[in-house]
């Protein structure tokens, strides 16, 4: 990264002698104004000078004030050569490009600065030369007026699609490496959390052993049998977490495709979790069409839903319902998981499949992690629209199986 900082800068530099050096010939070669020395003459020499020192030390100070200066120079420095040099025709090229100054520092409110302003400037300079100069000084611009300003209307447009092209560009250059820095983290993450798992795996499993051996004891009472037995759920918690960390440590790669009809899994998952909703007398309402295949793993498919619907009932009032829909919907079978609970906040949604980021006091965020890889992993999609207070729906795509 550091050379290729060194050859930009150098190139910069090499680029910036050039520039400078057209500028000081353009004061000492063949000037009309040179003989004199007068008031013009000067103005143009005090300009090459500013922009001289301002363009030697913007590598050193790439602030906004120096841009702006840059920016404000360049275009002082052009306006006043169109009219120190009425006979030089080739001026007013420079100024139909002035806003192209600013791409190079991929500043948007520069460029939009700079190409208002300059459009403001070239209207007025059409304007003076129209009824005021009336070809004296500009004859070249005056015998075709309309033509030389849509031309300089085009020049905009033109530089305007450069800008806009490159700074999108420049913005999905860095989004992908904001997204590769996101995925070195996570493997990082995932590397660290796959040693750390079987290392704290191997001692819970023997204390695990031993309270199911003492609380299986005749010499205990039931009260520390009671403990015993309490003990074991947790380490059967933590276990769990360790194995949602070895999940995302070392996904599965090697899973076997199938064909998967959507309604049977969704039926199979809801009977299975029908009577934890019913502790809270939640009942799970399914609304599935007929005929939707996916090519999928179905143990990882139920992974996903199981996951989904759960938090959907933790979440749900004592007495609301949650309704499972799905259907086709163009080339995707689309399944919406809808609870009537608490909600979520914008913020809170923008959040959901960080790794340890759980709106559960238990939770480690790992739950929905999981399920964004697997989604992923079979070029689906989820995502959820909430309102506070009212309740949350999952929408979950997956690309209907082809043949």
């Amino acid at each position: 990264m550091k050379e290729f900082y060194r050859i930009n800068k150098r190139l910069y530099y090499t680029t910036m002698l050039f520039i400078n050096l057209m500028m000081v010939l353009g004061l000492l070669i063949n000037n009309p104004l040179m003989s004199d020395f007068g008031i013009g003459y000067i103005l143009h020499l005090l300009l090459v000078v500013i922009l001289i020192v301002c363009l030697l030390l913007y590598p050193w100070y790439e602030t906004q004030t120096l841009r702006l200066i840059i920016l404000l120079g360049v275009f002082t420095y052009f306006y006043t050569l169109f009219f120190l040099y009425p006979d030089t025709w080739s001026i007013f090229l420079f100024l139909c490009f002035i806003p192209a100054v600013s791409i190079l520092f991929f500043d948007s409110r520069l460029f939009y600065f700079s190409l208002l302003i300059n459009g403001i400037s070239v209207s007025a300079i059409f304007l003076y030369v129209f009824f005021i100069d009336q070809g004296i000084l500009f004859p070249h611009i005056y015998l075709d007026l309309v033509g030389n300003f849509l031309n300089f209307i085009g020049s905009q447009l033109i530089i305007y699609f450069i800008y806009y092209l490159s700074y999108m560009r420049l913005k999905k250059m860095q989004l992908y490496y904001e997204q590769i820095q996101q995925s070195e983290r996570l493997k990082a993450t995932g590397q660290l959390a796959a040693a750390v798992a079987h290392e704290v795996r191997n001692p819970l499993t023997v204390v695990k052993g031993f309270l199911q051996f003492y609380e299986k004891g005749a010499s205990y009472s039931n009260g520390t049998k009671e403990h015993f037995k309490l003990m074991i759920n947790e380490l059967d918690s933590a276990e769990q977490v360790i194995s949602q960390y070895l999940s995302i440590a070392k996904p599965s790669e090697n899973s076997t495709l199938e064909e998967v009809n959507i309604k049977d899994v969704l039926k199979s998952i809801t009977d299975l979790l029908q009577s934890y909703g019913l502790l809270h007398n939640n009942k799970i309402e399914l609304f599935i069409e007929d005929n939707c295949y996916i090519e999928a793993n179905t143990i990882e498919l139920k992974q996903v839903f199981i996951n989904v619907i759960k938090n959907a009932i933790e979440v749900s009032k004592v007495g609301d319902p949650v309704r499972i829909t799905g259907g086709k919907n163009k080339n995707n079978v689309e399944i919406k998981v809808i609870d009537y609970g608490i909600g979520m906040t914008e913020a809170e949604i923008k959040s959901l499949g960080t790794p340890f980021y759980s709106l559960k006091s238990k939770g480690t965020g790992l739950g929905l992690m999981i399920c964004y890889n697997i989604i992923g992993k079979y070029q689906g999609s989820i995502g959820f629209t909430s309102k506070k207070g009212e309740g949350t729906t999952c929408t979950v795509r997956f690309p209907i199986k082809k043949g």
